[in-house]
């Protein structure tokens, strides 16, 4: 089975789901603001998942590990548009040599987003120019890492008044935790599920 045909088997079993469209979500206090992130995997016989170091200034997830993406501007056709443009804002990655499978499921974010991910297949070569306001670096991160159970470190994190169970990816001196670790977690479980 291909990459291609896993992601698109993976993505079906991602019932339900339904882009983000409009300006808002209710949440308790105030309104959840639409955002996109591109989960770039690389088309390799190794494939990775592109990730980005965010600026240590940044006002928002300043210094941690992301995926490239933003928010939902009012000139995106769509969620989609969004993610791609974002990409290519920030790392330089052309929309053409981007593949779009669909989406994993929303997440919620505390400092205020949700979330959708956009699951795309990126085609090498490429070449990479971050933006230098916004990114520090960009690295890729294996795939068969990700996937890799052992990888996963279990760690209690207080959010407001309560303690939560989440999970961190180490990779090569870098931690890759918070919605990051959450989404590649939702996309390495719907992988295992088309496993044969």
């Amino acid at each position: 089975m291909t990459l291609a045909e896993r992601l698109r088997g993976a993505l079906a079993r991602a019932s339900g789901h339904v882009p983000i469209e409009g300006d808002d979500y209710d949440r308790a206090g105030g309104v959840y603001a639409p955002a996109a992130v591109l989960v770039a995997v690389t088309d390799r016989p190794e494939p990775g998942v592109l990730l980005t170091l965010r600026q240590p200034h940044l006002r928002r997830h300043a210094g941690q590990i992301a995926f490239p993406g933003g928010r939902v501007d009012s000139d995106d056709s769509d969620i989609v548009s969004a993610a791609l443009r974002e990409a290519q804002e920030e790392i330089g990655l052309e929309p053409a040599r981007v593949q779009v499978f669909g989406y994993l499921p929303d997440h919620v974010v505390i400092s205020g987003f949700r979330v959708t991910p956009v699951l795309g297949l990126v085609t090498p070569p490429f070449s990479l120019e971050l933006n230098p306001h916004e990114v520090a670096g960009v690295f890729e991160v294996p795939l068969d890492h990700v996937l890799d159970s052992a990888n996963h470190k279990a760690r209690l994190r207080k959010v407001g008044d309560e303690e939560m169970l989440l999970y961190d990816i180490p990779w090569q001196g870098q931690n890759i935790w918070g919605a990051t670790a959450g989404m590649l977690l939702t996309f390495v479980r719907m992988l295992a599920e088309e496993t044969p």
